[in-house]
C-alpha cells in the first residue's frame, strides 16, 4: 500500500496561529496606547517645569512679582506666553500640550494683567489618569492631585 504524503498545514492549524497573533498583536497594542499617554503625561510635567523656570526669571527682574492672572481657566500656552514674550523675547515659542489643545492652566493672586502676583499655580490634566492634575506652585512644590483644581487665586492645593 502507497501511502500519501502530506504537505502544509491544515485549515485548523492555521487558524489556531492567526488567532494567537491576533491576541499578540492586541495585548501590543494596548500597552503602546497608555506608554503613549504616559509619555505626553511626562512631556506635560516637563513643559510645567519649563514655565515655572520662566516665570522665576520674570520674577528676578520685577521685584519677586510675577504676572497677575486671576481667571479660573488662564491658558498659560498664550495668555501667560504673551506675557512673558514681551518681557523675554517675542520670538520664543512656548510649550504647548502634546495633543495640541491649551490644557495648561495659570493663576495668581495680584491685580489682574498686571505685575502684581506674590504667588502662582500651574496646572494640567494628566492623560493617564483624566481625575487627577499635575500641579506646580510657587513655593517649589509640585506633585498629583484630584482636589483643588482650579485653584483659589493662586493658593497651592498639594
Amino acid at each position: 500500500m502507497k501511502r500519501m504524503i502530506k504537505n502544509g498545514f491544515t485549515l485548523i492549524e492555521l487558524l489556531v496561529v492567526i488567532s494567537v497573533i491576533g491576541i499578540l498583536v492586541s495585548l501590543a497594542f494596548v500597552s503602546f496606547t497608555q506608554s503613549q499617554k504616559q509619555a505626553r503625561d511626562v512631556q506635560r510635567k516637563s513643559d510645567l517645569r519649563q514655565y515655572q523656570n520662566a516665570l522665576e526669571n520674570f520674577a528676578n527682574g520685577n521685584n519677586s512679582l510675577f504676572p497677575a492672572r486671576t481667571g479660573a481657566s488662564v491658558s498659560a500656552s498664550t495668555t501667560l506666553c504673551t506675557g512673558l514674550n514681551a518681557y523675554f523675547d517675542p520670538d520664543i515659542t512656548c510649550p504647548e500640550d502634546p495633543k495640541g489643545s491649551p490644557t495648561y492652566k495659570y493663576r495668581s493672586n495680584g491685580t489682574e494683567g498686571t505685575v502684581s502676583a506674590t504667588v502662582y499655580v500651574l496646572w494640567a490634566q494628566l492623560e493617564s489618569d483624566p481625575t487627577f492634575y499635575w500641579v506646580v506652585c510657587s513655593n517649589g512644590r509640585a506633585g498629583q492631585t484630584n482636589t483643588g483644581i482650579p485653584p483659589a487665586a493662586g493658593t497651592c492645593p498639594i
